[in-house]
């Protein structure tokens, strides 16, 4: 669950007793990146309820990044035992969130290699007036999925390998690190994404 503190002596009230990590974000609505990074971060906290998530605003709360040596906007820390255990940086994906911040159990050595995992390459096939296409696309950028697309109406070529792949003429279809999806199956997506399910 994700909370605002209101101030240092606050956050460490809330978090003293904790047994686990806790996950702070620290956004700026000074910075447009990292107005662009806060709605990725609310999504990551509202899909880990069991985890203790702060969300701190620099204009409105000032003491509380100096304490933990934020020095730029957006940062995301897990903080373990009172000691920074993980750094995000910049704006970042849903899948990059989960790599990295999604809790490992205390002393376990993976945390670099899973902050170091790589997200899969997302291309979409689109076509001109498609609305599924159109929502396909609005849920990668809500999760913060990079992607590049393809308008198979505008390129034979591309239609014509796309078919020959899936057997699929319809769109949209996405290709994610190599795995086929016809059509907005969300579930799949996220599956094929490295996301856990709703």
């Amino acid at each position: 669950m994700m909370t605002n503190p209101r101030d240092y002596q606050d956050l460490r009230a809330r978090t003293d007793n904790l047994k686990g990590p806790f996950i702070i974000g620290f956004f700026g609505d000074f910075s447009k990146r990292s107005e662009e990074a806060k709605p990725v971060f609310k999504m990551f906290c509202s899909r880990h309820p069991d985890l203790n998530a702060f969300l701190v605003e620099l204009t409105q709360v000032k003491d509380l990044h100096e304490h933990f040596g934020v020095t730029e906007v957006p940062a995301v820390l897990l903080v373990r035992d009172g000691q920074v255990a993980q750094q995000v940086l910049g704006p970042q994906s849903l899948v990059s969130y989960e790599a990295a911040l999604v809790a490992l159990p205390a002393g376990s050595a993976g945390g670099k290699q899973a902050a170091g995992r790589q997200a899969p390459r997302v291309v979409v096939y689109t076509g001109s007036n498609c609305a599924w296409c159109t929502r396909v696309k609005t849920y990668l950028k809500q999760l913060g999925v990079p992607f590049t697309e393809v308008d198979v109406s505008l390129d034979r070529a591309a239609a014509d390998a796309l078919v020959r792949k899936t057997g699929q003429t319809g769109v949209p279809q996405l290709d994610i690190g190599g795995q086929y999806v016809v059509g907005f199956d969300q579930r799949r997506i996220d599956q094929l994404l490295g996301l856990p399910p709703r």
